[in-house]
């Protein structure tokens, strides 16, 4: 989980993988057009991604396919933020009910 939270706390990795949310399967070539940073820094990037499992990839043909995979971060969801979540919730229940009497 540490390569996860590493991956994500960097903003250029977070870049690349908003870009493949809006538009799955990209190519390199297709992430360099919009990226801030160089060819060798996307690939980079998309190497510490895949590392992470963040990214997976496959081959058609000659092109290699982006695609981002959502369990890593769902696992962190369901790990860190729902416990969390659950007791404000569960406070902002009960202050509800006791300022409606």
């Amino acid at each position: 989980m540490d390569q996860i939270f590493k991956a994500l706390a960097n903003k250029s990795r977070r870049e690349v993988m908003d870009q493949l949310f809006a538009r799955d399967g990209l190519t390199l070539n297709e992430l360099c057009e919009n990226a801030s940073f160089s060819r060798q820094g996307v690939s980079k990037h998309l190497q510490i991604l895949e590392d992470a499992d963040l990214v997976v990839t496959h081959w058609s043909g000659r092109e290699k396919h982006h695609y981002l995979n959502p369990m890593p971060v769902h696992e962190i969801s369901e790990r860190w933020l729902k416990k969390y979540a659950r007791r404000q919730m569960t406070a902002v229940s009960a202050l509800k009910k006791n300022l409606e009497k």
